[in-house]
């Protein structure tokens, strides 16, 4: 009671300092740093991520390109491989004229490496920086090679893909927002009853939202992923705080004369239905953070911030704006349209066995296509991008010209035996897929004896620790053959090296590959047992978080097990976040339901009763709540271009509403089914059965 006396006391002073912390959030947004390398949440101790260290290192290189050039002359390709070279942070363009000059006729290559660089209309630079994939240096330096090229030319490899993922991004970011709130201001004015309070909800959120980005700057990054989604998100699991303050303040006002003092009741009452709210959805972010591949983290501390940072403003910046603007937000306000469920919920208390039946029916279909979609996720990031975007054209061009889908890179220790690394790549090249791999040992010859290389060449391919080896695979990224073919390789670097090592996008995809399926596991376990304990303390029963926690995971499956029906391939981080997302964000709905059925159950109620009751009073929340997420999300997903984040907020929405119905019709079906057992199994029921 003395915070809320001091909020509604303090309400002008709040506003300045909301208003005031702004400035700084905004600088904060604008200086933290936005990762859009996907493997970069790899951990740090893993093989292929020391040998990527390792590789900048000794030979001061990090990210790797192919250009494919198409019907340019040869004299044309040396000058545009000059110029490459010269661009800020490459460190190497490598092609024929780096070996040779081109009067040189080209035949005195190997046949090998002729016919790897070059086809009847094309040729092939291989391009390495001294950067890695995803700086914001090696960016810059992809648009400054586009710069140089023309319409012939064409820009593979991930960091290609950074940079337009990137420009897509900002291109989009500002349009999710923008949805968003249009989409939520439209549900709310509708579902809600006034004109303008859907105004100030957003205002206070929107406060929330920018001090929540801001903050971040203290993390130095987040991931472009947290960035898309973490306003949308926040919008939307945190409107239903807002909610409940209006409704709790206008129920007061009509006991209390005196405006502060009803929001002195508001707040009061607001505050441990918000807190308890709150923590369930902060539970499914925080068990992201025990993911191994530390996207979940990065992607659960900025949500778990923001949703207490809602919390916070929902008690403290929103009770000053509505007494700021009670008198018009009182005229402005208009009948509700969501409908009374009185009658729905007589019909579902005595037709209940039907429900049970649908529970019944619904689970062996949607557990089916939950597990079938989990084994039908895709790892590659291109996958996520348009066909018309540069490095998806750049990547076709590169597999339909040189019949190249992956690029390996192979750390042999240099004082490996010459003799052994020419039988190493001779092995891993008769590796199903491989189109060819390329050492010193590979252009060193009778023709071309090693002392007529450059030192650029040389230096390039073998250092002081290590001999680089590059290997081209015809498999693509993430798939099942070239996994297999990482196997194949990696035991032929073990038997001539114990210390050697394979690196590069798809070794890393393998790695993510395994680390996330056990990370979905690992990520479903703890959010399950948390969201177990929280039910558990709120309602004091052991029954009931089983039943709770069973509806929400039986939409989970009916959501994430649609794509299998449909045909669709979702992003592999899509399913490990959406189900402990949608558990955490909506499971509230239920225990709002439950706690009103006790309520009614204990004070002499029967069990039709009390179910009608709670049914019947719950339904307009649930469905705010539900619509509110719903309409937060949906508009993101129907627009965006990125696949990673129309796929993740379509599952949001879509969730949002299978949560809704499953604990409108569902829900109350089994607690009358169980009724007994919940009266036997919860603290304080031991009540006389009616």
């Amino acid at each position: 009671m003395k915070f809320a006396k001091t909020v509604v006391k303090g309400r002008v002073l709040i506003l300045i300092i909301s208003i005031a912390l702004l400035i700084p959030s905004i600088i904060g947004m604008a200086k933290t740093r936005i990762n859009y390398d996907m493997l970069d949440y790899l951990p740090s101790d893993i093989d292929t991520v020391i040998g990527q260290n390792e590789l900048k290192e000794e030979f001061q290189k990090g990210a790797f390109s192919f250009i494919v050039v198409k019907n340019m002359d040869v004299s044309d390709v040396a000058s545009l491989r000059e110029k490459i070279e010269k661009v800020d942070h490459v460190d190497t363009a490598l092609w024929y004229s780096s070996i040779l000059d081109i009067d040189v006729p080209m035949e005195i290559l190997p046949d090998s490496i002729y016919d790897a660089f070059n086809t009847e209309d094309a040729t092939m630079i291989a391009v390495f920086f001294d950067s890695a994939t995803s700086e914001d240096v090696t960016i810059q330096a992809i648009k400054d090679i586009r710069s140089i090229c023309n319409e012939q030319c064409f820009v593979s490899g991930m960091s290609a893909l950074v940079t337009d993922l990137k420009d897509l991004c900002e291109k989009e970011e500002p349009i999710y927002v923008g949805l968003a709130v249009v989409l939520a201001t439209i549900a709310m004015i509708l579902l809600l009853d006034g004109w303008i309070i859907p105004l100030v909800f957003l205002t206070s959120i929107g406060i929330a939202i920018l001090i929540n980005m801001g903050s971040n700057i203290f993390f130095g990054e987040i991931s472009y992923i947290t960035k898309a989604l973490s306003a949308v998100l926040q919008l939307a699991v945190t409107m239903d705080y807002s909610i409940f303050l209006w409704n709790s303040y206008n129920e007061k006002r009509t006991h209390v004369d005196d405006n502060n003092e009803a929001m002195v009741l508001a707040i009061k009452d607001t505050l441990g239905s918000v807190v308890g709210s709150s923590t369930t959805t902060i539970a499914g972010f925080i068990a992201l953070c025990f993911m191994s591949f530390t996207l979940g983290k990065d992607l659960g501390i900025v949500m778990a911030k923001g949703v207490i940072l809602g919390v916070i403003s929902c008690v403290t910046i929103l009770p000053s704006l509505i007494l700021l603007l009670d008198k018009p937000l009182q005229n402005t306000r208009h009948k509700s349209l969501i409908p009374k469920a009185d009658k729905l919920a007589e019909g579902l208390t005595k037709k209940y066995p039907v429900f049970i039946i649908l529970f019944i029916l619904l689970a062996i279909p949607a557990f089916y296509g939950y597990s079938k979609t989990n084994e039908e996720v895709y790892y590659d990031m291109g996958q996520c991008l348009p066909e018309d975007i540069e490095y998806v054209i750049a990547n076709t061009e590169l597999r339909n010209e040189f019949d190249i889908a992956s690029t390996h890179m192979v750390l042999v220790s240099a004082d490996t035996p010459t003799d052994d690394v020419r039988s190493m790549i001779a092995e891993i090249e008769e590796v199903p897929g491989i189109k060819y791999a390329v050492g010193l040992e590979s252009v060193v010859g009778p023709l071309i004896p090693e002392e007529i290389l450059p030192e650029s060449i040389t230096g390039m391919l073998k250092g002081d620790k290590w001999e680089l080896i590059l290997v081209n695979s015809e498999y693509k990224v993430a798939s099942e053959d070239v996994n297999n073919q990482i196997n194949s390789i990696n035991s032929i670097i073990k038997k001539y090296d114990s210390k050697g090592m394979l690196i590069g996008e798809a070794p890393c995809m393998k790695d993510m590959i395994e680390i996330t399926d056990h990370d979905f596991t690992v990520v479903n376990a703890v959010s399950i047992a948390a969201i177990f304990i929280i039910i558990l303390l709120v309602t004091r029963s052991i029954s009931l978080p089983i039943i709770l926690i069973s509806v929400i995971e039986l939409a989970i499956f009916i959501n994430l097990g649609l794509p299998h029906y449909l045909g669709q391939s979702l992003p592999f981080i899509a399913p490990i976040c959406i189900s402990t997302i949608q558990l955490g964000a909506t499971v509230d709905y239920a225990i709002l339901l439950t706690n009103r059925y006790k309520k009614e159950r204990v004070s002499g109620c029967t069990k039709h009763e009390a179910v009608k009751i709670a049914l019947s009073t719950s339904f307009p929340s649930v469905i705010v709540s539900g619509m509110g997420l719903f309409a937060a999300t949906f508009g993101v997903a129907v627009y965006s271009d990125i696949d990673i984040i129309c796929s993740m907020c379509m599952l949001m929405a879509r969730g949002a509403i299978i949560s809704m119905l499953l604990v409108l019709f569902i829900l109350p079906a089994l607690i009358m089914l169980f009724d007994k057992v919940i009266i036997k199994t919860t603290y304080g029921m031991k009540i006389k059965e009616n």
